[in-house]
C-alpha cells in the first residue's frame, strides 16, 4: 500500500517580483503532484515556474519541468531527490514582471 500526503506550500501567498516557493522536503516520495493556482490575475498576466530539486534544501537546480498559466495548472514529478520548489516570475502582456498572488498544493505518492 502506498504513503499519499497532500500539502498547502503556498496559500494566497503575494510575490512581488520573483515567485519562490517554499522548499518541501519529500525524500521518501516516488511521485509528487503540483497544482498552482493564480488568484484574480490582471488581464494578461501569464505565470511561468520551474520545478526546481534539491538534495539539501538550500542549493537548487532545475529539473526541467515548466508550469506556464493565467489561472490553474498542475505538474507530474518522478526522480526528485530531497526537496522540490517551484521558482519563476508572472508578466504582463508587455513581458514586464508584475506582481501576483499564488498558491500551490504538493500531492506525494510513495
Amino acid at each position: 500500500m502506498k504513503t499519499f500526503a497532500s500539502s498547502v506550500i503556498e496559500l494566497r501567498q503575494p510575490f512581488e517580483n520573483e515567485v519562490v516557493t517554499h522548499p518541501f522536503e519529500c525524500g521518501w516520495a516516488d511521485e509528487a503532484v503540483f497544482f498552482v493556482d493564480l488568484h484574480d490575475p490582471a488581464e494578461g498576466t501569464s505565470l511561468d515556474l520551474r520545478v526546481q530539486l534539491s538534495a539539501d534544501g538550500i542549493r537548487w537546480l532545475d529539473e526541467g519541468t515548466r508550469i506556464t498559466t493565467s489561472g490553474s495548472a498542475f505538474a507530474r514529478v518522478t526522480h526528485f531527490g530531497g526537496f522540490l520548489r517551484l521558482a519563476g516570475s508572472a508578466t504582463d502582456t508587455h513581458g514586464v514582471t508584475t506582481p501576483v498572488t499564488v498558491s500551490v498544493r504538493l500531492a506525494l505518492k510513495g
